[in-house]
């Protein structure tokens, strides 16, 4: 199978589904990333041409850890993603290309504009890429891709985990990539934020963690927890216990420790009982 993730921005995609991504390639499938902005905007010092040339760098480490095509659309500036027409026609050749089996993207209620655009494109382009007169220069797909939207927190509607995958054995090479992030991790979001970062690199890695999860902390203590990307990993798990136990059974289900979870969305390829573990067989 081929796996597109869309995201807006450089990290996006890898703190989101860098553990699906794994799993996907150990399986032999290819899977492709595509941001949508070069990230010019994400820094407090460095120049936008500095900062989107240093987080350029940073996804070609991720693509080399992932061993993943990492594209950018570098012409368009962050906080500056349009659902436009053109974009929608940009969109709807890139995907046709590739003719991907999966999209995941983000889901259209999101605090950042870009996030939204860029779920709204998707969106917009999903129904198209089966017309062939709409773009005629690049061939129509003759079947729909599942589009499926990555995990968030927001309540309007509520996300739900129709796919959820256990990500336990991904996670320090998922934690890995954050840490390829370190304009992002260690600067422009702690400067965000109003938090101070350690100096030294065995403390900054602690800190990024934000704590040290074991097979005896609880769903409670994560919860509870209030910032580090251990934790942010850990309560996929514990928010969504029930269908982790659904999944995987209650041996097995209750001790997952790090998650990843897809909501599936309307307008692309469903999701049955006969396909699922043939687009998600893990």
């Amino acid at each position: 199978m081929k796996i597109l993730v869309i995201g807006a921005h450089e990290d996006d995609i890898e703190f989101r589904n860098a553990g699906m991504t794994i799993k996907f390639k150990q399986l032999g499938h290819d899977v492709r990333f595509l941001c949508l902005c070069n990230g010019n905007g994400g820094h407090h010092i460095l120049s936008p041409e500095e900062t989107a040339r240093v987080r350029k760098g940073e996804t070609q480490q991720v693509a080399k850890i992932l061993g993943v095509q990492y594209d950018i659309w570098e012409d368009i500036s962050d906080c500056e993603i349009e659902a436009t027409l053109e974009n929608r026609k940009r969109l709807t050749r890139y995907i046709r290309e590739y003719n991907p089996d999966i999209i995941c993207t983000h889901r259209i209620n999101d605090y950042h504009a870009d996030h939204r655009a860029t779920a709204q494109l998707v969106q917009d382009a999903s129904y198209l890429l089966i017309v062939p007169h709409f773009c005629p220069e690049v061939p129509a797909m003759r079947e729909m891709p599942v589009i499926m939207q990555t995990v968030d927190s927001f309540k309007n509607p509520e996300f739900r985990a129709d796919v959820i995958i256990d990500i336990d054995d991904e996670i320090e090479t998922k934690l890995e990539c954050v840490r390829c992030h370190r304009s992002q991790i260690y600067e422009w979001l702690p400067y965000t934020k109003f938090e101070t970062v350690p100096e030294s690199e065995e403390e900054k890695v602690e800190w990024m963690k934000g704590m040290n999860i074991t097979a005896d902390t609880t769903d409670e203590e994560v919860m509870a927890a209030k910032r580090g990307y251990s934790v942010r990993f850990a309560k996929v798990a514990a928010r969504f216990r029930k269908e982790l136990i659904e999944k995987y059974g209650e041996e097995k289900g209750s001790k997952v420790r790090y998650a990843e979870a897809l909501m599936l969305s309307e307008y692309g390829k469903q999701l049955t009982a006969e396909n699922k573990d043939k687009y998600f067989p893990f």
